[in-house]
């Protein structure tokens, strides 16, 4: 099966930050206002994978390290 790396769901969000899925879905919500007030289209439920690694400094380490440890499943 595909797995799509460019998006981050909500569920993933919510392992890497360590909050309720409830947490989750307003961070998507608030970084897809975000892209979307920027011209950009979004995926409810989905967000993008850079931006929001580019939003929460120093997540990019810990979303890499679950990527290798997934790839190895």
């Amino acid at each position: 099966m595909f797995e799509c790396r460019t998006f981050i769901t909500v569920k993933e969000i919510g392992e890497v930050l360590g909050v309720s899925e409830s947490k989750s879905y307003g961070i998507v919500r608030d970084l897809n206002k975000e892209l979307a007030d920027k011209g950009y289209m979004v995926i409810p439920g989905r967000v993008s994978r850079k931006y929001f690694e580019e939003r929460f400094y120093g997540v990019e380490n810990e979303t890499k390290v679950k990527e290798v440890q997934h790839a190895g499943e």
